[in-house]
């Protein structure tokens, strides 16, 4: 009797009908909603919007200002006047190259499992040699600014590699190592900057023509913008991220140590090779976007007496949008419209600290993701506990709910 109703029916048999119920929906949405990362980028992309709208209220001023600046920066209609003038959609695509180069220069060390954080400096290598370059290069139309990008582009390689090569022979820490190196590109560029002729504590003599990257056509269609032959260099590094993270075998290697590095040296890859050469070609994104911003939003070179951010910046771009190649070139999008906008927030009433409080916020929200994913493991991990205990469920049906947790049953 005991056996065919009591209580070793439940450890024998199925579970009861009560745990094959579907769950709560407040725990469905938040199970569903970790589990797809651009659908989080874009929720907590609105929760930022709504918390600055909020605030905006609060201070006393009308949220419509944000949002009529925001809507003039990506089309150019300025719903105030009613004029249209292409050239804010040009700026906005200036400002959010470095960003977006930037952001894949985090991404793409962040797919190996490092953290670059020296992105910053990796940008103010390519800044400059290209600067170098742009006064002491051959003055051949084209030749000249290709020569300089290529440059800029093994700088920003060096700077990011040999971090890389430290990491994996003697295991430093790249976070500290890049840290470092930031601060000693900046300094060392000052100083070497400074043995221009004619450069004074700010600024040096304009550049040739033939190291700008001026477009007369793209500066045409945006009504005299500084949008240049950069774009097109940046739509390249998003392909070029795009298909060797997700195509070739070297994105395959990398890949692979960046999820577990004692099975990826198992499986025969080379993992300080990996390490290696993440760096490096996140080092050359970073160092391609400190020449476009220096040829390119310029006519003369910088004394950089103090960092512009992008580094820092891409570090945000890259989670929002997740380390993918397209991800973060619409994340990049979205920062730079943000940071593209704030003039114009300026003439509305609007404080322009409002873009920085979303850019901020969407970074808190997109780190609370991995917080949910913690206390649901941690709510079905008790129910099984539980019901274990009171002997409602069967093994197999504990290794089923285990492994559908939101982080594979670890």
């Amino acid at each position: 009797m005991m056996r065919n109703g009591g209580p070793l029916m439940g450890r024998e048999g199925p579970p009861i009908r009560k745990h094959k119920s579907s769950p709560g929906l407040q725990s469905t949405i938040l199970e569903r909603l970790t589990h797809s990362d651009g659908l989080v980028s874009v929720v907590v992309i609105l929760l930022g919007f709504i918390v600055a709208t909020v605030l905006i209220l609060l201070v006393g001023r009308r949220p419509g200002g944000m949002y009529s600046a925001i809507i003039q920066v990506l089309t150019g209609l300025d719903l105030r006047r009613f004029t249209w003038n292409a050239r804010y959609m040009g700026e906005w695509f200036v400002m959010s190259m470095p960003l977006i180069l930037c952001g894949l220069s985090m991404g793409f060390a962040a797919r190996t499992g490092l953290f670059n954080i020296g992105a910053e400096g990796q940008y103010i290598a390519g800044i400059t040699v290209a600067q170098l370059v742009g006064f002491w290069g051959p003055r051949i139309p084209v030749f000249h600014w290709l020569l300089a990008l290529v440059a800029a582009m093994a700088a920003g390689a060096v700077w990011g590699g040999v971090v890389g090569w430290f990491k994996a022979r003697f295991s430093v820490s790249e976070v500290v190592a890049t840290i470092m190196m930031n601060y000693i590109a900046l300094y060392g560029s000052r100083l070497i900057t400074l043995t221009i002729p004619g450069a004074n504590t700010y600024r040096t003599p304009d550049f040739p023509t033939s190291a700008l990257l001026r477009s007369p056509l793209l500066e045409g269609l945006t009504n005299g913008s500084r949008l240049n032959y950069g774009i097109w260099f940046t739509l390249g590094a998003i392909f070029f991220y795009w298909i060797v993270m997700g195509k070739t075998r070297l994105g395959y290697s990398l890949r692979a140590t960046g999820l577990n590095k004692d099975a990826a040296k198992y499986g025969g890859i080379s993992v300080n090779s990996s390490i290696t050469a993440s760096m490096a070609i996140s080092g050359a994104f970073a160092g391609l976007a400190g020449a476009i911003v220096a040829l390119g939003s310029f006519s003369y070179g910088r004394v950089l007496g103090a960092q512009d951010g992008y580094g820092f910046d891409g570090i945000a771009v890259a989670l929002v949008g997740n380390s993918t190649a397209w991800g973060t070139a619409l994340a990049g999008l979205l920062f730079g419209m943000l940071k593209s906008a704030q003039p114009l927030m300026q003439s509305r009433q609007i404080p322009k600290e409002i873009a920085s409080i979303i850019m901020g916020l969407v970074v808190v929200f997109i780190s609370l993701r991995s917080g949910v994913r913690i206390i649901l493991d941690w709510q079905l991990k008790e129910k099984v506990r539980k019901n274990k205990a009171a002997g409602e469920v069967s093994p197999r049906a504990e290794q089923s709910l285990s492994g559908d947790s939101p982080r594979g049953g670890e």
